[in-house]
């Protein structure tokens, strides 16, 4: 689309013309001789115009005026403004918690197919659903067993955060569970974030066995940086030992950083959970658009000197073919030897 950024320069088009018509005309003091055939000289020497003298006229007034229309144009800068291009900037980052300890191994959910399948993959199933309805937040993966890990950094791409967690294999970071290391690590990953909400979303079935931090107070660490946590319990809670379910430190987690606490005791609950995470965890997409500009104004300066350029050019040729000379005049106008008077002849 074609647009002016001083488009009110354009009004100044008729200003030669308002010139000519209210200043007063130039006065030129010429040598002049008084001569009793006056008359018959005008006659011969412009009184009666020829063609070329009609066309040079022609050529001196709207030469100039073009040249005025195209610099005004330039000055009035001309901008061909191009199609939008749109980006959308992340509003969140969502953190993934997601156990790889030896009690993920159990087979006590069913895949969509209906078969029996391990925690780990009815989680991955489930989850990878999840992350392709996350559109418009940086997304990152934390796993832990004995150790936490950086599986993946925060990043928009959903589909890489999707087959990194598709590679994670059951106690591919150790057997135990460090969830209370698992929170400070992932709260480590908002320290660069500039995103207006931060949000960590933990998966696990088992206690923590093997934090140096506790899970709460590593949760009240993040409730103070404005990181909301929400805990999801897999697993049986009857189960004892170092497998069983602690749901009171899960809750308290939740609590602590102003999330919420869910429990999945089947796949169907488990993707209730995630309709539910993602009612609580609205998406707010920032869209930011802008529209390139290019500017045409050199074009019409070299419009310009080309115009320019070829007049000069044809009033030159004209010249040196004689259609502009005086002898064009029918008449010629000379001194008598004798009297010394002026003679006109044609």
């Amino acid at each position: 689309m074609l647009t002016f950024a001083h488009p009110w320069l354009l009004i100044l088009l008729p200003l030669p013309w308002l010139l000519r018509r209210l200043l007063p005309p130039r006065r030129a003091n010429r040598a002049a001789i008084r001569v009793p055939f006056g008359d018959r000289l005008r006659r011969i020497s412009g009184g009666e115009k020829s063609a070329a003298t009609v066309e040079r006229s022609a050529r001196h007034f709207v030469v100039p005026l073009l040249l005025w229309i195209i610099l005004l144009a330039a000055l009035a800068r001309p901008q061909w403004l191009e199609p939008p291009i749109t980006k959308q900037q992340p509003t969140r980052d969502l953190l993934l918690l997601v156990d790889l300890s030896g009690s993920m191994k159990q087979e006590d959910f069913t895949n969509a197919e209906g078969k029996t399948v391990d925690r780990l993959t009815a989680v991955k199933e489930v989850l990878g659903d999840f992350l392709e309805h996350r559109e418009g937040d940086r997304v990152g993966l934390v796993v832990f067993g004995d150790a936490a890990f950086l599986q993946a950094p925060f990043s928009t791409d959903l589909s890489l955060s999707r087959r990194l967690l598709d590679e994670t294999v059951i106690g591919m970071a150790g057997p135990r569970t460090a969830f209370g290391d698992a929170i400070g690590l992932g709260i480590a990953q908002f320290d660069a974030s500039e995103a207006p909400a931060k949000t960590i979303i933990a998966l696990t079935d088992g206690n923590d066995t093997a934090s140096q931090v506790p899970p709460v107070e590593a949760a009240r660490i993040a409730g103070q940086r404005g990181i909301r946590i929400h805990t999801v319990a897999i697993g049986d809670p009857t189960t004892a030992g170092e497998e069983k379910l602690d749901e009171a430190t899960l809750k308290a987690t939740a609590k602590a950083a102003n999330g919420s606490y869910f429990f999945a005791a089947d796949r169907k609950a488990l993707a209730g959970i995630y309709e539910e995470l993602d009612r609580i965890e609205t998406r707010e997409i920032k869209v930011v658009s802008h529209r390139p500009l290019r500017d045409l104004f050199p074009w019409l300066l070299l419009a310009a000197l080309a115009v320019s350029f070829l007049d000069k050019a044809v009033a030159t040729w004209r010249a040196s073919r004689g259609v502009e000379s005086p002898a064009s005049v029918s008449g010629t106008v000379r001194v008598h030897p004798l009297s010394g008077k002026l003679e006109v002849s044609g």
